[in-house]
């Protein structure tokens, strides 16, 4: 099997990454490792979109300005993974949906985006504080084809956030079956039921498929 390069330079998205990813033959670089430094434009209204958009931006940035941490080989020795993932919360109108990352803008910590989404929902009894993790993963391969799967995890919003362990809205996102956030939960714990360990292992199949 190729290296695969996974557009992301989230270092907490990566170390999840590699431990679903790392019974496959080859490497998996983040762009970081890889050198890249490309602003795709996620203008889509979908998570499978946004993949989409996102995995065949990078795979024809470096078609057209090659590797740079690897100048001895060109992209179509490479797959092209790329994600997109977000909270959705239903009293709020599913929001913030596909603008997760960028909601109440790309500058604002986390810890003031999860107060915001808990004040919005002051007063909202648990069984109406429904929301979930949506991720969809796209494949792009050498010869230009486009796989797309995805993945997501049901759960609530709760009242504060608890945990150590996870990063962006883990800790307001809560688990019904055990009222823990996903922050709470060991890595394995989280990547036996996250939106994106069922997403990477659907992906996984149909690498190791070929398809």
């Amino acid at each position: 099997m190729k290296d695969i390069l996974f557009a992301t330079g989230n270092a907490g998205k990566m170390k999840e990454i590699r431990e679903i990813l790392e019974d496959l033959d080859g490497c998996v670089y983040s762009l970081k490792d890889a050198g890249i430094d490309a602003d795709i434009e996620e203008n889509g209204t979908t998570f499978a979109q946004n993949a989409k958009i996102k995995a065949e931006g990078i795979a024809a940035w470096c078609e057209k300005n090659g590797i740079p941490a690897f100048p001895e080989k060109s992209i179509r020795d490479f797959i092209v993974l790329a994600d997109d993932s977000g909270l959705e919360v239903d009293w709020l109108n599913r929001e913030p949906g596909v603008y997760s990352a960028r909601y109440m803008g790309h500058d604002t910590s986390y810890r003031e985006k999860n107060a915001n989404i808990i004040g919005r929902l002051e007063g909202v009894p648990k069984e109406k504080r429904t929301a979930r993790f949506v991720c969809a993963i796209a494949a792009v391969f050498p010869d230009g084809r486009c796989e797309i799967a995805e993945g997501a995890v049901e759960g609530y919003i709760g009242w504060e956030e608890r945990g150590e362990n996870g990063f962006g809205y883990d800790p307001i996102f809560y688990l019904y079956e055990n009222d823990r956030s996903t922050a709470e939960l060991s890595p394995e714990e989280k990547n036996g039921i996250s939106h994106r360990g069922k997403a990477l292992r659907k992906i996984k199949e149909v690498l190791r498929k070929g398809k």
